[in-house]
């Protein structure tokens, strides 16, 4: 057992220790994936990495019900919660401006696609959204790897379902993720 998932046991148990353990020992991860999201942001993007991990950790100490299985299982819960956060701030950025600018990502960055075009998170969170009601494992898949960043393997584990199905479903998604958001 890792030491990653034997604190985040002991968290489940309600050591306060293990939380803030657990919590010194994956910042520097935690905010490498921050970093990631935010180096696809716009230019002048407001918020910062440490500030999103900051951020991510007040949503995370709250967790009660979370019956954390293992280190895969935490990074995937943290990719959720960096997702809504980065999605309500730029919800929040966009409304401030009354539909002014809208925050830029590539899609080549975000879904690994061929064709650069440019897009923003809230319009992603809006496609993510509508796949997860027609593709839920899809749209949970684009989560862990692109909120995430894990590897194939990673998200195979954390999903209990085999690495060729992840890259298959994979491949569909951004498929499906690109067609959604392209202008019609």
């Amino acid at each position: 057992m890792s030491e990653v998932t034997r604190l985040l046991r002991d968290w489940s148990e309600g050591s306060i220790g293990a939380r803030d353990e657990l919590l010194a020992l994956v910042y520097d991860p935690l905010r490498a994936i921050a970093e990631r999201h935010l180096y696809r942001e716009r230019e002048g993007h407001t918020l910062q990495p440490t500030a999103l991990v900051h951020e991510l950790y007040l949503k995370l100490v709250d967790q009660r019900r979370v019956a954390w299985a293992d280190r895969t299982h935490f990074f995937a819960v943290a990719a959720q919660v960096m997702r809504r956060i980065l999605v309500d701030h730029a919800r929040r950025r966009k409304s401030e401006k009354r539909g002014g600018a809208m925050i830029p990502v590539t899609i080549d960055a975000a879904l690994d696609v061929a064709v650069a075009e440019c897009l923003d998170v809230v319009e992603l969170d809006a496609a993510l959204e509508h796949l997860e009601k027609v593709y839920p494992q899809q749209a949970r898949i684009v989560e862990l790897r692109f909120y995430a960043g894990l590897t194939i393997d990673e998200t195979a584990q954390a999903l209990g379902i085999s690495s060729a199905t992840i890259s298959r479903e994979w491949t569909m998604a951004r498929a499906w993720l690109r067609r959604a958001m392209s202008p019609q």
